[in-house]
């Protein structure tokens, strides 16, 4: 069953997500991983902001290494529908369990929402970018 989004527009499969849905468990596995590396690595040897820096600057680096061999490899043709809606729902998945997880430790929603805020410096905006045009990005290039 395809899902048309509206008159003359591409469908949708509904299966082909799947694929795409254990990319995104792998690479919040890696940024979990990559938080834990800041938290006690990084930033007692270098800071909070230079450890911030370096371990978004790593977790981009992973997203986009993750997303070009998937697309790489897959065989699934993908259009370009579908690879908008991956990176919009990687993005939205990856910003929810942000959100969750700063819920559970009880960190103010201020605290969370400041993570986005560039004119204070911070730069972890670059990772929700990252997933929203890695998709569209390697997938119209680089599938079938």
């Amino acid at each position: 069953m395809d899902a048309s989004i509206g008159p003359g527009a591409e469908s949708i499969r509904p299966h082909v997500f799947v694929y795409p849905l254990a990319v995104w468990v792998a690479m919040a596995t890696i940024a979990v991983a990559n938080g834990v590396l800041r938290e006690t690595v990084l930033v007692p040897r270098v800071g909070e902001y230079t450890g911030h820096v370096a371990s978004t600057a790593a977790l981009v680096a992973a997203i986009l290494l993750f997303s070009f061999a998937y697309f790489s490899w897959t065989p699934i043709d993908y259009t370009r529908a579908e690879l908008l809606l991956i990176g919009i729902v990687w993005t939205a998945f990856t910003v929810g369990f942000e959100f969750v997880v700063g819920h559970v430790e009880g960190t103010p929603v201020s605290v969370t929402l400041g993570q986005y805020d560039v004119l204070a410096g911070q730069v972890w905006i670059a990772v929700p970018i990252a997933l929203l045009v890695s998709p569209p990005l390697f997938g119209w290039y680089l599938s079938p």
